[in-house]
């Protein structure tokens, strides 16, 4: 089967030009493909990067992908607050013509305020070469969110090939129980008219012919017919990749031919499998969300 599904997470990372990053990808269901993107200020460009590189792996479903971007140690500007040492030498003179030791370098330089590492915004030329750095690593993070969604799809195929094997057999119970629906109209007519005309025999023919269109009336050979090709195009449709929205439609059409199969039931054995029959189109229904 080539069932692929529509949840998963996927992640990478990368580094350089003094800075790493962090990229995540996760999915959900979706009817469409909806792919929204959380970057970092200066990076919004990455946005319809981002869908087109989706679009070429997705159908459907909702996407959240993040984006996280830090300097990395040592990469950021250091300098000297001139005013703030200013500040403390000029205190520190005091306390020296007070009698106190003259303060070391390193004892001014390690005082809070001193010294300053710059965080800024990355300028243009860096911002370019990280923004060609983070494509790759976002292509990575979205094949891997497609690697999990492909997994997903495996866990899948088993389950809805034996919902649809259930389906397929309670159609052929189906068929063995409507059997009997035509010979139970006719008795159930033909009492029917008895307990109310007890002279029933006058009306023989006409009872017979009212009883014939009553049970052609209660006939499901047809839905059952059309259960049968709906399973064999569900089957189809499971060996396909990115059929989740016909598969969605087809399950309509499945419980519209159970719901008038159990309305036109004329005995209780074969409503008992009609509602079998939807309880088992509605678990599938409800897998079928998942399929891309």
């Amino acid at each position: 089967m080539s069932v692929t599904g529509m949840t998963g997470f996927g992640r990478a990372q990368g580094e350089g030009h003094g800075h790493g990053w962090v990229i995540e990808a996760r999915s959900v269901n979706g009817r469409t493909l909806e792919v929204r993107l959380r970057a970092p200020g200066g990076f919004e460009g990455l946005d319809g990067e981002a869908r087109k590189l989706a679009q070429s792996r997705f159908q459907r479903g909702q996407l959240q992908i993040s984006v996280s971007l830090r300097r990395q140690e040592g990469a950021a500007d250091v300098s000297i607050n001139a005013d703030v040492m200013g500040r403390y030498l000029q205190l520190a003179g005091e306390l020296v013509a007070r009698g106190a030791a003259p303060p070391s370098a390193d004892g001014i330089l390690a005082l809070r305020g001193v010294i300053e590492s710059g965080e800024g915004e990355a300028d243009a030329d860096t911002r370019a070469a990280l923004h060609g750095a983070m494509l790759a690593t976002l292509e990575t993070a979205l094949d891997a969110l497609k690697g999990a969604r492909d997994d997903e799809g495996l866990r899948l195929a088993p389950v809805l090939a034996g919902v649809l094997a259930r389906i397929e057999a309670l159609v052929d119970e189906a068929e063995k129980q409507a059997a009997a629906q035509t010979e139970a109209v006719r008795e159930r007519f033909t009492r029917r008219v008895e307990e109310l005309l007890p002279d029933a025999e006058d009306y023989r023919e006409r009872v017979f012919a009212e009883s014939a269109i009553l049970a052609a009336r209660a006939d499901v050979r047809e839905e059952l017919d059309r259960l049968r090709v709906h399973v064999a195009s569900a089957r189809d449709l499971l060996g396909q990749a990115g059929t989740g929205r016909k598969l969605d439609f087809l399950m309509q059409e499945f419980m519209r031919e159970a719901n008038t199969l159990c309305s036109k039931s004329a005995t209780s054995a074969l409503t008992a499998v009609g509602l079998d029959l939807k309880a088992a189109i509605e678990q599938m229904r409800e897998q079928v969300q998942n399929v891309e």
